[in-house]
C-alpha cells in the first residue's frame, strides 16, 4: 500500500480554523496535510513574493494547494518550492470533492453526441449572414449547421451557402420538405439530407450525402423500418429519427418509438430533434434539455438536431453541450448524472452555503476595518464590518443601517450587492461577494485572470484611518505551518507590514495604488 500523499494548503489567518475543520475530515489513508498559514488575514490578498518570503513548506510535502481567489501564479510558485502548485476550490467546504473524495473524477472534455443547429429561416438571410450565423453556433458548441428551407419560399442561393459554410470548415446539412432542395444542397457539397422517407429514399442512392431517415407519418413506424431495411441491404451510411413530438400531441407515443426503433435495429445510427419539445413548452429549457439528452445517453443515441427561435431557448447550444458532456462522463461511471459540476443547475445550486450563521458571526467578530462584507447563510443575507452585524433577507432594509447616505458611490455598490446576495437566498444560490452569480450554461461565465487582481470599482471606503488603506500585511501574524492538531497552539503575535501589496476597497481585491 502506497504512502498518503502529504498536501500543504496555503491559507490566511481568517480561513485556517475553518480550512483545519475540513481538513480534518480527509481519510488519513489517503492524505497527511500541514496548513502553511502565510501571516495575513484575507487568504486571496495572498501575492506571489508574500507566499515565498513567509511561506515554509514542511520536509515530505508533495503538493501545495492554493486558496482558489488567490492570485498568485502557481507555476511561478512551483518552480520556487521545487513542488507541484495548484489553485484549489474557491470555498473550503468543497475541498474533499475537488481532492477526489466525491468517489470520481470528473473529466468533461468527451462526449459522443452531434449536434445539428438549424438555421430556421436560411432561406430569408444573405449568405454573408448565413456564415456568421454558422460560426457563431460552432463556436457556441454545435457540430453542424443545418440550412432549414421553408414552405412555400425559393432558396435559390442555397448552393452558394452551403459552399461558404464548407469552405469555413463546417459540416452541413439541409434540412427540407422539397426534394428539389435536398437534391441541390447535396450536389453543392452538403454533409447530411433532412429528411427522406421510403417514398423520397432513391435520392440517397444518388449522393454522398448522409440521409436522416423518417417515417412518412409520426405514427407509421413500419415505413421507418422499410427505409432502415433498404439502406441497411445497400451497405450506405444513415440516421434514422422516428420523431420527437410535442406534449399532448403524442409526446409520450414518440418516446416509445425511439426506444422500439433501439431495440428493433440496435446497431443503428440515430437522431432526436429536441426542438419540438424545447421549443414548444414554455419551461426553462435546460432541466428539459438534460432529460432529452439522458434518454439518448440511454439508448446510444448520438444526434441531436436543435433550434432556438424562442427566447427562452436562446442557450440551447450551450445547454445541449453541456448536458452531452455530463451524460457521457455519467454513463462511463455507471453513475448518476450527479456530482459533475454545476452547468446543467441554473436556478439553484445543490450546496448554496459555504457557511454557517455561527462562522459568519465569528469571522465578522475578528473584522477591525469599516469595510463592508456580505455573505449569505441559510438564515439569510449577512453584512458586517468593525462596527456592524445584520442579518436580513430583504436587500433595501439594511440601507438605514449602514451609515451611507452621503456616500453615493457606496451606497450604489451596497445596494447592487445586497440585492445580489438576495436573489441568491431566495433562490438557493451560492451568493461570493463581488463575483457575479453562476447560472451553469443558462449564462456565459465571468473569463477573469486568475493570477491578476481585480480592478478598483467606482466605490470607496466607509469611515476613515489606517485600516482602511492598509497593506495585505499591516496586521500580519508570524507566518507558521502547522499539521493535525497544532493550531490552536497558533501564536498570534503580530508584525509590522513589510511591503504594501494589496488591499479591499468595497470587498474588490485591488493593487494599493490604485485609487
Amino acid at each position: 500500500m502506497s504512502a498518503p500523499e502529504h498536501l500543504v494548503f496555503i491559507t490566511g489567518r481568517m480561513a485556517k480554523a475553518r480550512l483545519e475543520k475540513v481538513a480534518a475530515t480527509l481519510p488519513a489513508e489517503r492524505f497527511t496535510w500541514s496548513i502553511a498559514d502565510a501571516g495575513v488575514k484575507v487568504a486571496a490578498l495572498m501575492t506571489e513574493e508574500i507566499i515565498r518570503r513567509r511561506v515554509t513548506i514542511p520536509a515530505g510535502a508533495t503538493r501545495i494547494v492554493l486558496p482558489g481567489r488567490c492570485r498568485a501564479n502557481p507555476e511561478a510558485l512551483a518552480a520556487h518550492f521545487g513542488l507541484p502548485v495548484e489553485r484549489g476550490p474557491d470555498e473550503i467546504v468543497d475541498l474533499p470533492a475537488y481532492l477526489g473524495l466525491a468517489g470520481r473524477t470528473v473529466d468533461l472534455s468527451r462526449h459522443d453526441l452531434r449536434i445539428f443547429s438549424e438555421i430556421v429561416d436560411a432561406s430569408k438571410m444573405s449568405p454573408e449572414q448565413i456564415l456568421a450565423k454558422g460560426l457563431d453556433l460552432a463556436r457556441r458548441g454545435a457540430d453542424v449547421i443545418d440550412l432549414g428551407g421553408l414552405p412555400d419560399t425559393d432558396f435559390p442561393h442555397l448552393e452558394e451557402c452551403v459552399r461558404l459554410l464548407k469552405g469555413a470548415g463546417l459540416k452541413v446539412s439541409v434540412d427540407s420538405f422539397s426534394l428539389d432542395e435536398l437534391t441541390r444542397g447535396a450536389k453543392a457539397g452538403a454533409d447530411y439530407l433532412l429528411s427522406l422517407n421510403e417514398e423520397t429514399l432513391d435520392l440517397a442512392f444518388e449522393t454522398d450525402a448522409v440521409p436522416v431517415l423518417v417515417p412518412v407519418r409520426p405514427d407509421d413506424l413500419a415505413s421507418l423500418d422499410r427505409a432502415i431495411a433498404r439502406m441497411e441491404k445497400a451497405g450506405k451510411p444513415f440516421m434514422a429519427d422516428p420523431i420527437l413530438e410535442p406534449i399532448h400531441f403524442g409526446f409520450v407515443d414518440s418516446i416509445t418509438r425511439y426506444h422500439e426503433t433501439r431495440r428493433r435495429w440496435p446497431g443503428i445510427e440515430m437522431m432526436m430533434g429536441t426542438g419540438n419539445l424545447t421549443e414548444l413548452t414554455e419551461a426553462d429549457s435546460l432541466g428539459v434539455t438534460a432529460l432529452l439528452v439522458g434518454m439518448c445517453s440511454e439508448l446510444a443515441i448520438r444526434n441531436v438536431l436543435i433550434v432556438q427561435v424562442s427566447n427562452h431557448t436562446r442557450r440551447t447550444v450551450e445547454e445541449h453541450d453541456a448536458a452531452r458532456r455530463v451524460m457521457h462522463a455519467a454513463k462511463a461511471d455507471s453513475a448518476l448524472p450527479k456530482g459533475y459540476g454545476r452547468a446543467l443547475l441554473a436556478l439553484h445550486d445543490k450546496r448554496p452555503y459555504v457557511q454557517t450563521p455561527d462562522e459568519i458571526a465569528a469571522q465578522a467578530a475578528e473584522v477591525r476595518d469599516p469595510n463592508y462584507r456580505v455573505a449569505v447563510a441559510e438564515d439569510g443575507i449577512h453584512i458586517y464590518n468593525r462596527d456592524v452585524h445584520k442579518v436580513g433577507t430583504d436587500a433595501m432594509a439594511f440601507f438605514p443601517d449602514l451609515n451611507v447616505a452621503e456616500d453615493g458611490a457606496h451606497a450604489f455598490y451596497l445596494g447592487g450587492e445586497l440585492t445580489k446576495a438576495e436573489t441568491a437566498w431566495r433562490l438557493g444560490k451560492r451568493y461570493v461577494q463581488d463575483e457575479a452569480l453562476v447560472w451553469g450554461a443558462a449564462a456565459d461565465a465571468e473569463v477573469e485572470d486568475t493570477t491578476a487582481f481585480k480592478k478598483a470599482g467606482h466605490t470607496k471606503h466607509s469611515g476613515s484611518g489606517a485600516a482602511a488603506n492598509a497593506a495585505p500585511e499591516a496586521d500580519a501574524g508570524v507566518p507558521e505551518t502547522v499539521g493535525p492538531g497544532e493550531a490552536e497552539d497558533a501564536d498570534r503575535v503580530s508584525d509590522a507590514p513589510e511591503a504594501p501589496g494589496a488591499r479591499i476597497v468595497c470587498g474588490k481585491l485591488v493593487p494599493a495604488t490604485e485609487t
